[in-house]
This record gives C-alpha cells, structure tokens and sequence, in this order.
C-alpha cells in the first residue's frame, strides 16, 4: 500500500471502531481510534500471518495489551477478511465471539487474554522466549500497548527480562495518546520520558509520531533490523483522532461517539478496504514431542522420610525427560523448589525468572500459548503476587502448572512472611481449577505426572520438610480422588487432612486408637475437585468430620470438605483447625503445636468431640 492507502485503511478502521461501539452502545472508541494508523501500517507491511492457519508456526503473533481498545482489533479482523460486517455488529453482545476484551477461548487469532492492564507485554515476552529459545521457527512477537499500563510494575519485570534474554524478535509499540480513564496520563506526550526508561532496561527505542504512516512505517522496519535487544516504538497519538468533538479531549473514555453518523462522515464515511497480509515463512509446526520413556521416580514405602518439594523436583526433572513438551519456570528460588533438578538435566528448557513472580506466571501463559506444558515454580506465598496473572490466565484458557513450596507455619523459623497459608483458598478460587496436595513422595511424584495432561489451572502445594513415605510406588492418585487410611465400624469420627497434617492425623490417630476411640483417617490430596462420594460415606458412617489444615481458616481444606454438601443435603456435624492466630518464628513442631493442628491437639478435639475428654 502507498501513503494515501494506508491513511485510507486508518480512516477505515477507525470509522469502523466507532460502528462497533455504536451498535453495543458501549465501549472503547477513542482509545482505538488512536492507534488504528500504527495497526494500519503493522497489517499491510510488516505482519506476517495466515488468518486461515492461526495455528501456523511461521505465524508473527500479536498481542493487544490494551484490551478495552477491541472495536480496534475486530476492525481489523474485518479488513483482513476474517469477520464480516454483520459479525462487526454483533460486539459486546450476548453469545457474540467480539467480546469487550478478546479471549482466545472464542477467537483463534488472540494469543492471550488482556483487559488487565499491564499483562500483555509480560506475556508477549513468553512467547517471544519461545520463538527465540525452543521453536526457533524466526516468528516476531509485536505488542500493542497503552501508556498507561507503563505505570504498572509488571511492564517493567517484563522490559528487564526481555532485555536480559535479547528477544530481538519482540516489539513493543506504545500508544501514547496522552489520556487514561480519568484524565491525562503521568508523562502526557513526554515521548522521551518513556524512551529513558526502555533504554535504562536495555531496550532500542524508536520515537515516532503514530499519525505518520511514512514514519511509522520506517520505525517498524528499523524494529525488525535491530539486532540483540528488543524495541520499542514510542508513538505520539490523539485520543479520539479524526473526529473535532473527541479528539484529545478528557471525559470520553469508554464510551461511545455521542454523535456516530456525524463523526463517521467526518472520517471520510464507509469504507471497504480489505488487505492481503504477508504470508508467514515456511516453518515446521511445533508438536508436543515425546523425549524418552516416562519414567517417574519411586520410593519404597517406609524409607527414609522424604520432602515432597524433592518429589516434585525429581518427578519434573523425569517428566522433562518422557515428554519433551515439558517446560520449567522458576523464581529464583529453584534451590529451594527443587526446579533446579529440572534445570540440571534440561537446561533449554528451564527458564529463570529471577525474583519477579508476575513475569514468571506471564511467562508460563505465553510458553503455553505456543503449545508448550509449563511448570512454575515458587514459594506458595509469593504466588499472591502474581494472582491478577493468575486469574487472567483462566480468562484465557490457558494451561499451566503452578507449584507453591514453604507451605504452611510447618516452614518453622523463617516466620509469617515465607508461609503460604492463603494459597489452597486462592486457587481453589479460580475458574477451572485443579487444587492438589500431596504427602508424600509417591503421591507426589505421580501427581506431578498428572498435571501435565489435565486442562487449566493446576496447582500443588508442596511442604519443606521431609515426611515418611506413606504409599508403595505402584499405588494410584486419580485426581478428584482421596485415600482412606483408617477405617473400621467402630470409627465415631473422621479426620480429613492432607500433606503435613495428615502425618500428624494419623499419630492422632494411634493414640486415640491406644484409648479405645477408633478414628477414620481420610487423606484429602485432591482438595479440588473433591472427593464427594468418601466425604459423604464418611459423615454417613461416623457421625462427624474434622478437618485438619496448615492454612487459614478460610478458603481452605474445609471450605473444600463443605463443597461435598453443597447439594441441599443435611451438612454434617464439622469441626475444623486451621491456622487462626499469626505466628512469629519457632521450629516446626512448635508451629504446629502453637497453631493446634499437630497430632497432640487432633487427638485432644476428638476427644471432646466424643466425649471422652479426660479431666485431669
């Protein structure tokens, strides 16, 4: 296309931002309008992209970070012929793929989900990590953001790390209209105040006046000749442009034109425009390809005690070996995790993140948007740091595998601010979901195989200190399932517990059974989904359950207990410790102790609870 073309196909795409609102009667209009001649020029030059083949592994790969400016993107999708225009009309309403942020759950062409703000450069630097690391296939990875998202920390974990692994294959371009939500933003069009902080973090930067298709044009190209960082493309634009009554002008984000005829005729009216993009190099198509035979490591039931967070290093590292789909994420923390042992045997396809939790669960998203399976692993408490990205991942459909150490005041000395005592709730709040927890090694290891082939969100949580190997190697972990560890006729009550607690329900459990109360003992490693039916039978048959949980009170292993009888049916008599007070710094049995969830406090609440409390 020549200028006079590519100013058309800007007009274009504007008017029809405006039309899409305008039918919705809500949205983002003038946020689109500011970028439609640098996504004008992006389209008909220098995207490479086949619309019929969204799965093409020579496809460049696009990400909206600025989600609310949608009406932008489906104008696009039109001009290159894979919407039409009545599908253009159906934006934001009920049952329509053009939702008011795109997902990839209903469009082939949205590599993530945004809306969020600040997430789409983040996860832009997944993909491009893969691109440049493992597919190697010469994709770019061009992200189209607002300023101002650039006030969000996560822009900058990503801009670090971009710069530290070299992706000269990603580009940023920065749609600086001067405006937010509610009025102007931190630097206005101070381009170079932005320019300063990409090139402190190690980027090429390109400032650019984004109404210039000429000018844009070249700054695109010099992107793509730039070698050993990444770029980006600083571009001064107006809020609203094309149209007198909004351009520049606070007060109307989000919102539609309140005069959409008028300003259609002042952008030059209806237009048809349809563009050919460039046709993506030859490239083989990436497939989740089996290394060796999966392996899983073993223990003989009663070993030598044994952490879970070693399982899982081993069962990752032995999973990276049976599937070389597998990829691990750490947060500087592999030491610790145990993500290390992966990184030893599969160092090209270990990832580290550093202490940057945001980036590495972004990271995670983009990796699996490129068909990778990965695993991210932290302390379970840093992961709240990251939660937003998270959340949005569910948003996105996007499967990933998600490990929290250090759970629990059982961590011991270290104090309140490593324990993840929030997390179960946490993630067992998230749509789609898998929320396990392990006890030992064996359980541990075939869980970690588990996750690789399960859909969404799947998280474990693993514990710091070593723990007697409960179960033979051979023995089976459906998820959705739990073990009964205990159980005879004579049971009056039942004891739910899981990882930590449950080794200590079960000395609860000894005890009681040396005073005549016999105890069932139910191992809850699948805290979700849950184990309806064994819950059920359980109260059924004893009468009472008690959960025991190294977590708060709220969210956690019971609130998981009550989904059981969420049906209507009478809930049974429940009884729960939990961690209720905030600890401070002591050893790990001083913990339990302290938090009444160790085996001494179990068998003391059973007692009570059958009335064989003995007074002393």
């Amino acid at each position: 296309m020549n200028t006079a073309e590519l100013v058309d196909l800007g007009q274009q795409l504007r008017v029809d931002s405006v039309r899409a609102a305008d039918a919705a009667g809500s949205g983002h209009p003038t946020s689109s309008m500011s970028a439609a001649d640098l996504m004008a020029v992006l389209l008909a030059h220098h995207l490479r992209y086949d619309f019929d083949r969204p799965a093409h592994p020579g496809n460049d790969r696009f990400v909206l970070s600025k989600g609310h400016a949608s009406p932008l993107l489906y104008a696009c999708y039109k001009a290159v012929g894979a919407i039409d225009d009545a599908e253009l009309a159906t934006f934001r309403k009920l049952g329509s793929r053009l939702e008011g942020h795109p997902t990839p759950r209903r469009l082939p062409w949205v590599e993530t989900a945004t809306g969020s703000l600040g997430q789409g450069l983040p996860v832009g630097v997944g993909i491009a990590l893969a691109g440049k690391r493992l597919e190697r296939t010469g994709y770019r990875v061009w992200v189209l953001c607002g300023d101002s998202e650039l006030a969000e920390g996560s822009v900058w974990e990503a801009a670090e790390h971009a710069s530290y692994e070299h992706l000269d294959n990603l580009t940023v371009i920065v749609d600086v209209n001067r405006l937010g939500q509610r009025g102007p933003t931190r630097h206005g069009h101070d381009l170079d105040a932005y320019a300063r902080r990409f090139q402190a973090f190690g980027w090429h930067t390109v400032e650019v006046d984004g109404h210039d298709v000429d000018a844009v044009d070249r700054a695109f190209g010099e992107a793509i000749s730039t070698s050993g960082q990444p770029t980006a493309i600083l571009a001064r634009t107006l809020k609203g442009k094309g149209v007198e009554a909004v351009q520049d002008r606070e007060g109307l984000h989000g919102k539609p034109l309140p005069e959409a005829e008028e300003a259609i005729a002042e952008l030059g009216g209806l237009r048809d425009l349809r563009i050919h993009v460039h046709e993506p190099p030859a490239a083989r198509m990436l497939h989740a390809v089996r290394a060796g035979h999966l392996e899983l490591p073993r223990w003989d039931k009663g070993s030598e005690d044994v952490a879970t967070r070693d399982a899982y290093g081993q069962a990752l590292a032995a999973l990276g070996t049976g599937r070389g789909d597998v990829v691990a994420l750490d947060g500087e923390v592999g030491d610790s995790t145990r993500a290390e042992f992966f990184a030893k045997e599969h160092g090209d396809r270990y990832f580290e993140c550093y202490i940057a939790e945001q980036q590495m669960v972004a990271a995670a998203v983009g990796l699996a948007a490129r068909g990778f399976v990965p695993y991210a692993s932290t302390f379970a408490a840093f992961l709240t740091r990251a939660y937003d990205f998270v959340r949005m991942a569910s948003v996105s459909g996007a499967g990933i595998n998600l490990v929290g150490s250090h759970a629990g005041v059982a961590i011991g000395q270290d104090g309140p601010s490593q324990m993840g005592l929030e997390d179960l709730a946490m993630m067992r709040a998230v749509h789609g979901s898998t929320v396990l927890y392990p006890c030992d090694a064996n359980q541990t290891a075939h869980l970690v195989g588990a996750m690789a082939d399960l859909e969404g969100i799947r998280y474990l949580r693993t514990s710091r200190g070593k723990s007697p190997v409960l179960y033979g190697p051979d023995e089976e972990f459906p998820v959705g399932g739990s073990k009964v560890l205990r159980s005879s006729e004579r049971d009056r009550l039942t004891v739910v517990a899981a990882g930590v607690t449950l080794h200590e329900a079960l000395a609860a459990a000894d005890a009681l059974e040396g005073q005549g109360i016999a105890v069932r003992v139910v191992d809850l490693y699948s805290v979700k989904p849950v184990d309806r039916l064994t819950l059920r039978r359980a109260a059924e048959e004893t009468g009472c359950l008690m959960t025991v949980e190294d977590h708060h009170e709220e969210g956690g292993l019971g609130d998981a207990v009550l989904d059981a009888f969420g049906d209507g049916r009478p809930v049974p008599r429940l009884v729960r410790l939990a961690v209720r007070t905030m600890p401070g710094s002591a050893a790990p049995d001083e913990q339990l102790h302290a938090a009444g969830i160790d085996a001494e406090s179990i068998a003391a609440a059973a007692r009570l609870l059958v009335e064989e409390a003995i007074v002393r």
